[in-house]
């Protein structure tokens, strides 16, 4: 676990930026097997898919003042699932552990799904770390991704 302050707030509009500039890394980008988007495209669904929908919990990744990212919990038809994306450079610090488990005291919903690119090793062991389990696969085009579930109640 990282010593470092890691905490969660609520989205301003200067981290759409920060975001946006994330999502461009091109190692993240292979990781996650998520294409980066133009900037207005991201910058649209960011503002009218996620903060404009009263039913997205989201929030901003700080470490000490830098925007380090963000996790976010949406509705995909009866299901609800979480999504994070990190800076690279905070990458292998425990970051990702602090915050998610600080993000999941807040998002009480259970069952809770995530499909992480199956490659993507590191984003799996973090979501079974804090009690995800594997149930199965989903495809997004030609990239398998593991279909992990939160059963447990929310603390």
């Amino acid at each position: 676990m990282s010593g470092e302050d890691v905490r969660l707030r609520d989205v301003v509009e200067t981290d759409l930026e920060v975001f946006l500039a994330q999502e461009h890394d091109p190692e993240a980008v292979r990781r996650s097997r998520f294409p980066a988007r133009p900037r207005e495209r991201f910058l649209t669904h960011w503002r009218t898919r996620i903060l404009d929908d009263p039913t997205v919990h989201v929030q901003t990744i700080l470490v000490g003042d830098e925007v380090a990212g963000n996790l976010v919990a949406w509705w995909e038809g009866e299901r609800r699932f979480i999504g994070y994306w990190m800076g690279r450079e905070f990458w292998g610090r425990g970051i990702g552990t602090q915050a998610l488990g600080l993000f999941l005291l807040r998002e009480k919903t259970r069952p809770l799904y995530a499909d992480p690119f199956h490659g993507n090793t590191a984003s799996v062991r973090l979501l079974e770390r804090h009690g995800f389990q594997r149930s199965g696969t989903v495809w997004h085009g030609d990239d398998e991704h593991i279909l992990l579930v939160l059963n447990d109640p929310a603390p």
